[in-house]
């Protein structure tokens, strides 16, 4: 449950959020490149096949405002005050997919509900509402000679300032209202400290309040930790060297140690255009490995590597760790959520890693 988290966190309008208000230029430059994208785009999809992620429950939703009084089927208790939401994909603009926000939200109050669905106000999204359509690149345009072509098409329009890219990295700072509505107030750069991606799993301690967080880059560091204070204070980076730049969508925290996965799900452009691949190659001859870091670590020094088996995981589960009678700093569980090739059965797995096991 969630109750206005931006003031909890000291965050609120022209309180250390910048105010998002990209400007974009039409004109004669951006529909010359408009069709020359619309030619590359024609050559890269086909049109006869269905786009699975545009249909079905995967098809985008509009905007709900605030629906109150939701039929309850049993009784929710007047004590249970807050609001559930959870942030999805819902591209505005076809007929590919792209990449836009929404949150939804349940708002449950004195025994009520109420439901509501926003967009995020990303840069992004104001610029192709502006536009009246995608123009910024997607991960699923990066594949064979048509994926370097988009990229360029990205570059040209950005050396054009017909997008404006001048925001930089930062997260986007939400507001929940009274009524349970959802406002985004801009974007929280924390004081420009924040020089990198940001995860979309932040692990936040709720005994202590803080958030840890990392990104992850083509260039080195590829991955880089930070922990923000429950104030909202981004500490130094803390970065985690791997031999090469890899996808990693999530991470764990435990009491003690943060965890990485260093999987081998490798980000190579050269045989995105030589064998018409996607941009991330999953490699299946390479080991996983998995690094744990004590999590207030102010360099990577300390951090342990731990060879396993070839695989690729996307999420885990809640880690802890203790396991039931042993030494808090001994073991380190994991509850996984693996990758698994079409039909083969979908089941959580659990991992331990032994601090004390010497090779």
């Amino acid at each position: 449950m969630a109750e206005d988290k931006t003031a909890e966190y000291g965050y609120g309008a022209g309180d250390g959020v910048v105010d998002v208000n990209p400007k974009p230029q039409k004109g004669l430059t951006s529909k010359v490149i408009d069709f020359v994208e619309k030619l590359i785009v024609k050559y890269m999809y086909d049109s006869s096949q269905p786009h699975h992620y545009l249909a079905g429950n995967f098809a985008p939703v509009h905007e709900t405002p605030p629906t109150k009084d939701l039929h309850v089927i049993g009784h929710l208790p007047e004590c249970l005050n807050g609001e559930f939401v959870r942030v999805g994909p819902n591209p505005k603009f076809g007929p590919v997919a792209g990449f836009h926000c929404m949150i939804h939200g349940l708002r449950i109050k004195d025994g009520k509900a109420t439901y509501v669905s926003r967009y995020v106000k990303t840069s992004r999204l104001k610029q192709e509402e502006f536009f009246g359509g995608s123009k910024f690149m997607k991960i699923g345009d990066l594949k064979g000679i048509f994926g370097l072509l988009m990229v360029n098409i990205q570059m040209l329009r950005t050396k054009l300032k017909v997008l404006d890219v001048t925001y930089g990295h930062g997260t986007d700072a939400i507001k929940v209202l009274e009524d349970g509505d959802l406002q985004t107030l801009g974007l929280l750069d924390y004081d420009k400290r924040l020089k990198h991606s940001f995860t979309a799993h932040p692990k936040v301690d709720p005994y202590t309040g803080e958030m840890f967080t990392f990104g992850y880059a083509h260039e080195p560091p590829y991955i880089t930790y930070r922990v923000i204070s429950k104030d909202g204070f981004m500490h130094d980076p803390v970065p985690i060297t791997v031999p090469a730049p890899i996808m990693m969508h999530d991470f764990a925290i435990t009491e003690n140690y943060a965890i990485f996965m260093d999987l081998p799900l490798y980000f190579r452009p050269k045989e995105m255009v030589k064998e018409n691949k996607l941009i991330f190659t999953f490699d299946a001859t390479k080991k996983a490995r998995f690094g744990v870091l004590p999590r207030y670590a102010k360099n990577e020094a300390q951090i342990r590597w731990f060879e396993l088996p070839n695989c690729f995981i996307f999420h885990n589960g809640v880690p802890t760790s203790f396991l039931i009678n042993l030494n808090a700093d001994i073991f380190c569980p994991l509850i996984l959520i693996p990758f698994y090739r079409p039909g083969s059965p979908r089941r959580l797995e659990v991992l331990m890693l032994d601090l004390n096991y010497v090779a």
